[in-house]
């Protein structure tokens, strides 16, 4: 994939203020509601976003180290996606029916009592990631490499972990919103005397 730096960056901006305001949409919800899942194996709408928080935990902390650490300047102002990072990033982009991928024990949030606290810390998240989106304007998206949560010996490009996450992101909102309209579905079909 190549790409203007610009281009990516707008991009990566739009679909993270489209998760932001998603998140917002849950705030108005009920913890109950929020917690609510269709069976025991499927996660809830706060399971789902406590996941991407569990991931967001370590990236965004990496993303603004090397932010912060590599002051190459982005020349000609392309990004260049390795094949690795593209990989990643394209399997992770929502599909009409989203392919299951096993979850690591550490960031599989299920069984967990969660609250509102999670969509706050989302919500926070999705604002950091914005700011440094806004940061890595003039940075080398090519370059500049960020550690990943899989193994500490692969780097990705620094473009290629924004979409990885952000795209990540997506997919679990993805998934929430269909939680949402399953319940919707399961209580429209077993109303309450």
């Amino acid at each position: 994939m190549k790409i203007t730096n610009t281009a990516l960056i707008e991009d990566l901006i739009a679909r993270t203020k489209e998760n932001l305001n998603q998140a917002e949409r849950f705030n108005h919800l009920s913890v109950e509601v929020l917690n609510w899942k269709e069976n025991a194996e499927k996660w809830s709408i706060l399971e789902c976003l406590e996941h991407l928080n569990r991931y967001g935990d370590f990236y965004l902390p990496e993303i603004d180290r090397q932010i912060k650490k590599d002051k190459r300047l982005a020349d000609k102002q392309l990004f260049r996606s390795g094949w690795l990072g593209n990989y990643f990033a394209e399997s992770m982009l929502p599909k009409e029916k989203l392919n299951t991928m096993k979850t690591f024990k550490s960031m599989n949030p299920a069984g967990s009592n969660l609250n509102k606290t999670v969509l706050s810390n989302f919500i926070q998240q999705q604002k950091t990631m914005l700011d440094l989106l806004d940061r890595a304007r003039p940075i080398n998206l090519t370059k500049t490499k960020t550690g990943i949560t899989i193994s500490k010996l692969i780097r990705l490009r620094l473009g290629d972990t924004f979409r990885v996450v952000i795209y990540h992101n997506e997919r679990h909102m993805l998934q929430a919103f269909k939680v949402l309209g399953k319940q919707g579905a399961v209580l429209h079909n077993h109303p309450t005397n």
